[in-house]
C-alpha cells in the first residue's frame, strides 16, 4: 500500500510539470531560434530539407504519414536483411506496422528473434518517431482546437524529439542502469549457475528500450515475457519508474491543453481539461479497485475444494505480488502502454476483463497524443447533444459544431468497435467455432482490442504467429492508427475555419461540474451499448462458470 501512495503523489507532480513543459513547447517559445539547441533543430531541418512554413490540416497529417511510410519500409528492409530465417515477411510486416503505430504488439520474441541491429536502429528508432508523431498531431490538434494556426509537423517533431523524448528518455535509462539494468552493446553472456552448469544470457541495450517504450506510450519489450523480465524490471523501484514514465505524455498533455484552452487574464476559472481529467481518474480508479479485488479472490477452483485462497498468483512475478501487478496492469492499459509486469492471460475472468474494457473505452488517458483526441470527440458529442436538449446552437471554443463536425466525430467513435467487433467475427468464421471457449473466444477478443486501441498487450495463449494473425492485426493497427487521425484533424479543421461567435448567458460552459457527469454517462452508456454483448459472451459469462 506504501507503493501504491508513493505512486499516486509522484504521478500528481510528474504529470503537472510534464504539463507544464508540454504547453511550452506546444506554443512554441520566443526562444527557439536561440541557443544551441535550436542549431541543432535547424541543421537537422535542413540537412532533410524539410519545409518549414506553415501548415494547412491536410498538409500536417499526409507529411507525418508519408514520412512514417518511409521508415516503415526501411525498417521493414532492415529486419528481413539482419534476422534472416527467424523471422517471416508476415512477421517483420507485423512488427514494422506494429511499432510504427505506437502499438507494439509484438508476435516474436525480440532476445531471440531480432538481432542487436534490428533492436536499436528499427525497435528502438520507431519507438521515438511514432511517439512524437503522436504528441505532434496532438498539438495541432489543440491549436486549432483553441484558433492558432496548426504548425509545421516537421518542426515539431524535431523540436518533441530533441526539446523532450532524447533528454527525459536519456534520464530515464540512467535511473534504470542504476536499478541493475543492462545497457551494453554485448548480446550474450555465458555464466555458470549455481548448480555448476554453463547458461547463455541474452543481454543489449535493455535500459534504452525501456526508457522509450514507457515514457512514450510503446510497449514492446526487448524480452519476449517484457516487464516481468527481471532483467527489464528488476524491483519496485523500477516497476514506479516505468509507471510515471508511462503517465507523463498522457497526463500531461491533458494539462497542456487545459492551459492552452485557459482565457487570458481568467487564472481562477478550472481548465478547460479538468472533466476530462476527472472523467479518465473516475474510470482509472473503478479499473484498479475491480482488478484488485478480482485478483485477491484468487481461484474459485481452490475455494471449491476447501484449500487455503491466496490471491491469484499464477502469471504474476513474486518480486510485485497482487497489487502492485494490478496497479501495473491498470496504468499500462489506461495509458494504452501495453507493457505488463504480469501475464493478462493469467489472469482471473473478471480480471481480465478490466484491461480488455478500458482498451476498449480507449479514453482513459490513452497514448501519446492520440488518447487526448479520443475523448475530445465524446466532448464534441457531449456538447451537441448538450445544446440539443437545452434548445441551443452546440459550440465549443466559440465554434458552431454543425452536422459536418458531428458526422467525423460519428466515424471517429464507430471505427473502433467496428474494428474490434468486425475483425473477432472474422477471425471466428476463418478459425472455425469447433473447440472455441469463453476463454478461446476472449483471447480472440483482447487480441483485436489490443490492436484496434494501439495498446499491444496480449492473452498470451493465443498462438498470434501465423498469417492470419500477423496480417489482420496489422490491419487493424494501421486503419486505427491512420484513418482515427485524419478524421480527428478534419474536425478541428473544419472547426478552425469556422468564426468565433461571442459568449453569452446561454453559452453551455464545459468546464463544469454538470458538463462532467454529462460526459461521463454518454461514455458509459456508448460503451455499454457497444461492447456490453461481447464482454458477455467472453469474460463474463467465463467470471460465473
Amino acid at each position: 500500500m506504501e507503493t501504491l501512495i508513493i505512486f499516486m503523489i509522484l504521478a500528481a507532480c510528474v504529470v503537472m510539470l510534464s504539463g507544464r513543459y508540454l504547453f511550452y513547447l506546444l506554443n512554441e517559445p520566443r526562444t527557439q531560434s536561440r541557443g544551441i539547441v535550436s542549431n541543432i533543430e535547424g541543421v537537422l531541418l535542413k540537412s532533410f530539407s524539410a519545409p518549414t512554413e506553415p501548415m494547412t490540416w491536410k498538409q500536417y497529417f499526409w507529411a507525418l504519414f508519408s514520412m512514417n511510410m518511409v521508415l516503415s519500409i526501411i525498417g521493414f528492409i532492415i529486419i528481413l536483411l539482419t534476422s534472416g530465417s527467424l523471422m517471416s515477411v508476415d512477421q517483420a510486416f507485423n512488427t514494422i506496422v506494429s511499432f510504427m503505430t505506437n502499438t507494439n504488439l509484438q508476435h516474436y520474441a525480440g532476445e531471440t528473434q531480432l538481432s542487436l541491429y534490428s533492436q536499436m536502429f528499427v525497435i528502438i528508432t520507431f519507438m521515438f518517431v511514432s511517439s512524437a508523431s503522436g504528441i505532434a498531431v496532438g498539438f495541432a490538434f489543440i491549436r486549432g482546437l483553441t484558433g492558432k494556426p496548426f504548425g509545421n509537423f516537421y518542426k515539431d517533431i524535431v523540436k518533441i524529439l530533441i526539446r523532450f523524448l532524447i533528454p527525459v528518455s536519456f534520464v530515464i535509462a540512467i535511473l534504470l542502469v542504476w536499478q541493475g539494468v543492462p545497457q551494453t552493446l554485448q548480446t550474450q553472456m555465458e555464466v555458470t549457475t549455481i548448480t555448476g552448469r554453463h547458461q547463455i544470457i541474452n543481454l543489449g541495450p535493455v535500459a534504452a528500450l525501456e526508457a522509450i517504450k514507457h515514457l512514450g506510450t510503446n510497449g514492446g519489450g526487448f524480452f519476449g515475457a517484457s516487464s516481468a523480465m527481471p532483467y527489464e524490471n528488476p524491483n519496485l523501484v523500477t516497476n514506479i519508474i516505468n509507471m510515471l514514465a508511462m503517465i507523463t505524455i498522457p497526463g500531461g498533455l491533458l494539462v497542456a491543453f487545459g492551459l492552452s484552452a485557459r482565457k487570458q487574464g481568467d487564472k481562477k476559472s478550472w481548465l478547460e481539461s479538468t472533466p476530462l481529467i476527472i472523467v479518465s481518474m473516475i474510470f482509472f480508479l473503478v479499473a484498479f479497485l475491480t482488478i484488485t479485488y478480482a485478483e485477491y479472490q484468487g481461484s474459485p477452483v481452490l475455494a471449491d475444494l476447501g484449500l487455503m485462497n491466496t490471491g491469484n498468483l499464477e502469471g504474476k512475478e513474486l518480486r510485485f505480488g497482487i497489487l502492485n501487478s494490478s496497479i501495473f496492469t491498470t496504468v499500462s492499459s489506461s495509458f494504452t502502454t501495453g507493457s505488463v509486469n504480469s501475464m493478462h492471460d493469467s489472469l482471473t475472468a473478471l480480471g481480465g476483463l478490466v484491461p480488455m474494457f478500458l482498451m476498449m473505452l480507449n479514453i482513459v488517458f490513452g497514448g501519446s497524443g492520440v488518447g487526448f483526441m479520443n475523448l475530445m470527440m465524446y466532448v464534441f458529442l457531449t456538447v451537441f447533444i448538450c445544446g440539443l436538449m437545452i434548445g441551443r446552437t452546440p459550440s465549443y471554443f466559440g465554434k458552431k459544431i454543425e452536422s459536418q463536425e458531428m458526422k467525423r466525430v460519428a466515424m471517429v467513435i464507430i471505427i473502433h468497435p467496428l474494428l474490434i467487433l468486425g475483425f473477432t467475427a472474422i477471425a471466428l468464421k476463418v478459425l472455425g467455432l469447433t473447440g472455441i471457449s469463453n476463454h478461446n473466444y476472449s483471447q480472440i477478443l483482447y487480441e483485436f482490442t489490443s490492436a484496434s486501441a494501439n495498446n499491444g498487450s496480449g492473452f498470451e495463449g493465443l498462438q498470434d504467429n501465423t498469417l492470419f494473425w500477423n496480417v489482420s492485426t496489422a490491419l487493424v493497427m494501421f486503419i486505427a492508427r491512420y484513418v482515427t487521425m485524419y478524421l480527428q484533424l478534419s474536425v478541428v479543421g473544419l472547426l478552425y475555419k469556422k468564426q468565433t461567435m461571442n459568449d453569452s448567458i446561454g453559452t453551455l460552459r464545459t468546464n463544469t461540474g454538470i458538463f462532467t457527469i454529462a460526459l461521463l454517462v454518454i461514455i458509459i452508456l456508448i460503451s455499454a451499448l457497444t461492447f456490453f454483448p461481447a464482454l458477455i459472451l467472453g469474460p463474463i459469462t467465463e467470471s460465473l462458470l
